[in-house]
């Protein structure tokens, strides 16, 4: 642990608590994955509508959007090492509840458990991220998003394998992951703290180093507001895709739950790829390159996904699923070079928000579609990837030179 600390003081990667904090990551996603695997379930057993599912989801997300920036604004001004394991806890605590809840109501106290925990892991996570980096910010939030985003992909297969044959109380098989999760965490945890006396010892805080040009306030503002929205399309799009559109497939190509999931799983899983390449081809071609292109390429798959036949649906899944997630790490790393004093605020913000429209696209689609049809609003979702095309006014990033 001594020769970790003196290698990421020196600037270059910790490459153990690089991939250790993303499989952590992997863990706390695949229990919030667990809530999108279960509506196939909850709308069978339950007898739920799509805006109750809909607002299932809005709860988790809400409250991860919103206290997240909270989170990471504290975590600024006073890093908390061992908050990471105490909000996997929570996450502990909403699953056992959501596997044994009898309740609707109880469904969303226990949901609201993990989107706590949640807003608390991913900032925390972000920056022990940044901290094991060195000079490979790019690599080091691309292994810690495709963590997360590998978790999210295991929804279908949650749904298909675990949670059909099981019912809801199926979900109480992930109180081992959330108990593995405090395990590692705890474990980060002292490495992280040992990080700040060491920086605290030698009176040297980190400084985030911009490949952006220098900006007034003005200028930052108007480039959040910018990525901001490029993140409600992403996230839009994405929480349909995740959440709903198994309803599509049913209903349009006859399938089961158990194949659609898969059809599911490939866009998650294709996108999980794509989340981890984005992060190094960044480094390469440049931040706002990357974030035009994950969103400019998927528009006219997005739009002629709905009226395809099923062999192509699978083909067209793929490739919007791996371009759509390519700038998924890379918008939160150029979020903090906006404001490199800010660390973990702008995690929380950029994260927090795709939690957020995610939250806000759940209820809005789950009304839709109990309003004008599942097919119909497939439709009308298509047309999101197209707000992505404001990435283009975008301040141009710059290679930096690694740090020695």
């Amino acid at each position: 642990m001594a020769n970790a600390i003196k290698t990421s003081m020196a600037g270059n990667p910790v490459y153990p608590v690089m991939f250790a904090i993303g499989a952590c990551h992997l863990l706390n996603d695949t229990l919030q994955a667990v809530i999108p695997a279960m509506f196939p379930i909850l709308e069978e057993e339950r007898g739920l509508t799509f805006t109750q599912l809909g607002l299932i989801a809005f709860a988790l997300n809400m409250v991860a959007s919103v206290l997240q920036p909270v989170v990471g604004y504290i975590s600024d001004k006073k890093p908390m090492p061992y908050a990471l394991p105490l909000g996997m806890t929570s996450s502990f605590l909403g699953i056992a509840g959501l596997a044994f809840a009898p309740e609707y109501w109880m469904i969303l106290v226990s949901v609201m458990f993990l989107g706590f925990g949640s807003a608390v892991f991913h900032p925390e996570g972000s920056r022990v991220s940044y901290m094991a980096a060195g000079s490979k910010r790019g690599l080091s939030q691309s292994i810690y998003q495709v963590g997360g985003n590998s978790g999210q992909a295991l929804a279908p297969l949650i749904s298909a394998f675990i949670l059909v044959p099981l019912g809801q109380t199926g979900a109480a098989l992930f109180l081992f992951v959330a108990a593995l999760g405090i395990f590692i965490l705890s474990k980060i945890s002292r490495w992280y703290k040992e990080q700040l006396e060491q920086e605290k010892l030698q009176k040297v805080k980190k400084v985030l180093l911009s490949s952006l040009p220098e900006m007034t306030r003005k200028q930052i503002g108007i480039a959040l507001t910018l990525l901001l929205i490029i993140i409600f399309a992403r996230s839009f799009y994405v929480t349909n895709i995740t959440s709903f559109y198994i309803f599509h497939l049913m209903e349009a190509y006859g399938l089961t739950i158990q194949q659609g999931q898969l059809y599911i799983f490939l866009f998650l899983g294709v996108g999980a790829a794509g989340t981890f390449f984005g992060g190094p081809l960044a480094d390469k071609i440049g931040r706002k390159n990357v974030i035009v292109m994950s969103l400019a390429v998927p528009i006219p798959l997005a739009l002629i996904l709905p009226y395809m036949p099923l062999y192509a649906v699978l083909l067209l899944l793929g490739l919007i699923g791996f371009f759509i997630m390519l700038s998924f790490s890379v918008t939160v790393v150029y979020a903090q070079e906006l404001v490199p004093s800010k660390i973990g605020t702008m995690a929380g913000l950029t994260v927090g928000l795709a939690f957020g429209m995610g939250a806000i696209g759940g209820v809005v689609i789950g009304i839709l579609m109990d309003s004008i049809g599942v097919y119909e609003t497939m439709v009308v979702v298509s047309f999101l990837p197209l707000l992505g095309l404001v990435g283009l006014g975008l301040p141009k990033d710059r290679k930096i030179a690694a740090v020695k």
